[in-house]
């Protein structure tokens, strides 16, 4: 990225813009599978909405993934948790597991969409099974930003630790007992134990997300024969 001060504030717009659109459609999946297993909970707090007033979470929806942009790391981050009572879901644990999952599999589909938009309109290009832009182009770096925000949500958001989304489905599949005991005392102090992770795991965290990441990049230049 250019030192130029238009050229950062332009990047960091469009992290923003992105960011926010991004987790509005994540948490808004959230509700809407909830609401189709039987909890209207979202719904009647007012959070199936795409006001992004109500799904913002200052530090991890702005804050983390600024930082993370204006660094150079992989970029993610989260909102303000969708409301689900789970007594209300059909299947139990495994109702709560696809409200979960819904999340991170939206974004995984919006970074889709923003790639092979990129693709199909020239503003993005692959060579050697990874996906290139133009620095000099606006809504290049845009396109970029759209594939690679929504890829690091998601797969910051499968991680199994609560109460991050991937918890809930290990809580489906763990057996009763330690594992979910434990489990339930992690989430007790919810974002803390996240911004501890990012306090003292965040390198770790950012090398195994890089990874993660060019390998569904390179599964997309697959997806159009490239």
């Amino acid at each position: 990225m250019s030192g130029d001060l238009t050229n950062t504030l332009g990047y960091v717009f469009s992290v923003f813009v992105i960011t926010l659109f991004s987790m509005i459609i994540h948490e808004l999946m959230h509700g809407l599978v909830a609401l189709k297993l039987g909890d209207d909970t979202a719904k009647y707090s007012g959070r199936l909405t795409l006001n992004p007033l109500k799904h913002i979470d200052p530090v991890m929806t702005i804050i983390v993934p600024i930082v993370l942009a204006l660094a150079g790391g992989p970029i993610f981050g989260g909102a303000k948790p969708v409301p689900i009572d789970s007594r209300k879901l059909k299947y139990g644990e495994w109702g709560f597991a696809l409200v979960a999952i819904a999340g991170p599999l939206a974004n995984f589909v919006l970074s889709l969409l923003f790639f092979l938009v990129g693709y199909w309109s020239g503003l993005l290009s692959v060579a050697n099974g990874g996906v290139m832009y133009d620095l000099s182009n606006f809504w290049s770096v845009f396109m970029m930003l759209g594939v690679s925000v929504n890829i690091g949500f998601m797969l910051f958001n499968i991680i199994p630790i609560p109460p991050l989304d991937g918890s809930r489905v290990l809580y489906a599949i763990a057996p009763e007992g330690g594992v979910r005991r434990m489990m339930e005392q992690i989430e007790r102090y919810g974002l803390l134990v996240i911004y501890f992770c990012l306090l003292f795991f965040g390198t770790a965290l950012s090398f195994w997300m890089s990874g993660a990441m060019n390998a569904i990049l390179h599964l997309f230049t697959m997806l159009v024969g490239a």
